[in-house]
């Protein structure tokens, strides 16, 4: 299966303009690593790799190569940047594992390569992403409210 490479900069058509994305990793196991890039805009910005610069919104797992050849999501490749050094690692999600009533009785913690699990994290693990592959609509939604 083709991916994109970390870097390449994709653009999402959205109900109201454009959206933009950066692939931060590949895993062999798992769809691109992606981050969502700052705001909404009416048309391309001219400088793309001026907005690869600005804050994540929030990181995903999504096989977004997939996505678009199929026609799930609208977008194209628009060019590529380097990642920020905030987003260079691989990130750390995160997992709740629930007991039969749905509370969370631990969460498990994956970093690409090995799991651990805490059963009582601090605050500092609530900005983890989760581990899950978000779908495309969800995309569009989260894209969309940012």
């Amino acid at each position: 299966m083709k991916q994109f490479q970390p870097g390449d900069i994709i653009e999402i058509k959205l109900p109201q303009g454009f959206g933009y994305l950066q692939v931060t990793h590949n895993h062999p196991a798992y769809p691109e690593v992606v981050r969502a890039l700052p705001g909404h805009h009416p048309a391309r910005p001219a400088n793309i790799a001026e907005l690869a610069k600005g804050k994540t919104e929030f990181t995903f797992m999504l096989p977004l190569f997939s996505a678009l050849k199929q026609g799930m999501i609208k977008g194209e490749k628009v060019g590529a940047a380097k990642i920020p050094a905030s987003d260079s690692t691989f990130p750390t999600f995160r997992m709740p594992i629930r007991d039969k009533q749905g509370n969370v009785v631990y969460w498990w913690f994956w970093d690409g390569e090995g799991l651990h699990y805490d059963a009582n994290p601090d605050a500092s693990t609530d900005q983890m992403p989760l581990r899950e592959i978000t779908t495309a609509d969800a995309l569009i939604a989260k894209l969309s409210a940012v």
